[in-house]
């Protein structure tokens, strides 16, 4: 355990302090006790040799001084390094995310990242400090106890060492049991902090139901299948628990009966069989605590492999001699071929998206669309073709220069709650007033902003929750103006927007592709959207159907075609009714 909490932390020195300084304050425990040999031996003896003991005595009172002193320094030693441990595996963390590929980045794996960064680093550097140090104290105490006693008496010396190893041999079973109740019990809080956010967020449902102050039948089978896990883990750790505690106990009473039994024989004298006893009570309390720490030490096995898997997971790979610099924002897709997994997505796709240029990419869900799109911005390296920008292979180029150069609408647009000027200089800080009101017209965002409150300085919320969906569209598509990104790709824009927002999108679209250097790829089915495209790739199944003009698509019965009657045919029905 101890060594693979040291390869986890980058630079383990301060745990390393706080584990050395813990050592040598149970060593010096240990050889504190073993003084009682010497000064017991003196003094009762048939005549007390007092003058024999002064110089023990002398030695075990700066003993005790040093351990008092050491004890002093290891407990605020032992508080900073718990928050500076957690702060360096963070940031340890962090810095690795930031290597992984954009596509790894799912829900499911954002909501176990955040929970790893902000809990699990937390807890496993408190029980470094707080469960890791004791546990040392409770093996190097007996370790050196058993030392002291072969100075004394071999044979009880054996019994002891015999015991130390039997007991953490049954510790190890106990800390596996522990660590897999542990796994078990997170899945099962986590489907109650789940259900937890479910009953807030349903309210009005429930009260509607009338059963606000009961909550959901999945709450309740969420609450009842965790205290059950509970109950059954408690059960399940049971009996290592027990085993232990009994082996620890029968090895004392060996100690104790043979103990005994020399004494009568004459083979071991009173000071030392007094002596012995006291050694081997020391002996029993830290290793009879230590299973106190076996739920602490089992949680940081499950922790440490919480944290180990997320650095695990192998970093994008980099060309070794990268392309530092884009010629122009030309993209091509060539034969591309692209699996999530064993499900195909893209299957030799080839099409080429010049400068200056809309591709407005359409087909049925499931069709690739979005696939495109992540891997223009290298979410995922390509099975087989090559996906080029400028005429590189985006594997060759440096990422942080392809990604400098791209600027991703999503359809759901994430904001900071901050100001809506704070949201657009994410894109360009050191950008002006001018050039943030320049951006805030081309994505049609000056309209949102004059009929603001508080204007450039209004705080849009959690999420931009303050904002409408085509209100966060228009803030996303301004930072992309304001980064003055080559390459610009449009994931489902105006989706489900009113007609209003969908105009102004659209137009925002529009003027994106004014600019001859700029290559804009968006996803979209409305005719609104489509309208501004200087080409049109209709995809299905993976696969290219058509490439041409929206004109010369329009009438040739294809997937366009079906797409854009299907929508005026929906759209007409809507204002007819």
């Amino acid at each position: 355990m101890i060594r693979r909490l040291y390869r986890l932390w980058p630079h383990p020195g301060l745990m390393v302090r706080v584990w050395l300084m813990t050592a040598v304050l149970a060593v010096l425990q240990g050889l504190l006790l073993g003084l009682l040999i010497p000064i017991l031996r003196a003094v009762l003896r048939p005549e007390p040799d007092f003058a024999a003991a002064a110089p023990w005595l002398v030695v075990g009172g700066l003993g005790l001084a040093l351990y008092a002193v050491l004890s002093v320094v290891a407990t605020p030693l032992g508080f900073t390094a718990s928050m500076k441990l957690a702060e360096q595996l963070r940031h340890h963390l962090m810095r690795h995310v930031t290597t992984l590929p954009l596509g790894w980045f799912t829900s499911d794996r954002k909501a176990t990242f955040v929970r790893t960064v902000t809990n699990v680093t937390g807890v496993l550097s408190q029980l470094t400090v707080t469960v890791a140090a004791p546990a040392i104290t409770c093996v190097l105490v007996p370790v050196t106890v058993i030392g002291v006693t072969f100075a004394v008496d071999w044979r009880l010396a054996l019994v002891l060492l015999a015991t130390l190893p039997l007991a953490l041999a049954v510790m190890r079973v106990s800390r596996r049991t522990v660590a897999r109740v542990s796994v078990d019990m997170e899945i099962a809080a986590n489907e109650v902090a789940g259900r937890a956010i479910e009953f807030g967020q349903a309210q009005p449902v429930l009260r509607a139901a009338g059963t606000s102050s009961t909550g959901s039948a999945r709450m309740r089978e969420a609450l009842d299948d965790h205290r059950s896990q509970y109950r059954r883990g408690l059960d399940r750790m049971l009996f290592p628990d027990l085993s232990y505690s009994g082996v620890v106990m029968i090895g004392y009473v060996v100690v104790l009966v043979l103990g005994v039994q020399f004494l009568l024989s004459g083979t071991l004298s009173v000071a030392d069989s007094l002596a012995l006893l006291i050694l081997a009570i020391r002996f029993l309390e830290p290793l009879g605590a230590m299973i106190d720490h076996a739920s602490g030490i089992g949680a940081m096995d499950y922790l440490a492999e919480r944290v180990e898997k997320v650095l695990r997971i192998p970093a994008l790979p980099h060309h070794p001699n990268p392309v530092r610099s884009l010629r122009s924002a030309d993209i091509e897709f060539s034969r591309v071929t692209f699996s999530y997994g064993d499900t195909p997505a893209l299957t030799d796709v080839s099409f080429r998206c010049r400068p200056g240029t809309t591709t407005a990419l359409v087909g049925p869900s499931g069709s690739g669309k979005t696939t495109i799109t992540r891997l223009v911005a290298r979410f995922f390296d390509v099975d087989s073709g090559s996906v080029l920008v400028g005429g590189v292979d985006v594997r060759e180029l440096d990422h942080p220069v392809l990604l400098n150069d791209v600027a991703i609408v999503f359809q759901d647009v994430y904001l900071f709650d901050t100001t809506i000027e704070e949201n657009l200089r994410l894109a360009r800080p050191e950008a002006s007033r001018a050039e943030l009101e320049e951006a805030a017209r081309n994505a049609r965002l000056d309209e949102v902003i004059e009929r603001l409150p508080a204007g450039w300085r209004t705080r849009v919320g959690e999420g931009g929750t303050q904002l409408s969906g085509g209100e966060r569209q228009r803030v996303s598509i301004a930072r992309a103006f304001l980064k003055r990104a080559r390459v610009v790709l449009i994931d489902e824009a105006a989706s489900a927007l009113d007609p209003e927002n969908e105009s102004a999108v659209s137009q925002a679209i529009a003027n994106l592709s004014v600019d001859p250097e700029r290559t804009v790829i968006v996803i979209a089915h409305r005719p609104g959207t489509l309208a501004t495209a200087d080409q049109v790739v209709a995809l299905d199944r993976g696969r290219i159907a058509e490439v041409g003009t929206p004109a010369d698509l329009r009438n040739t019965g294809g997937i366009f075609s079906r797409l854009y009657d299907q929508y005026e045919h929906a759209r007409s029905w809507r204002i007819t009714s």
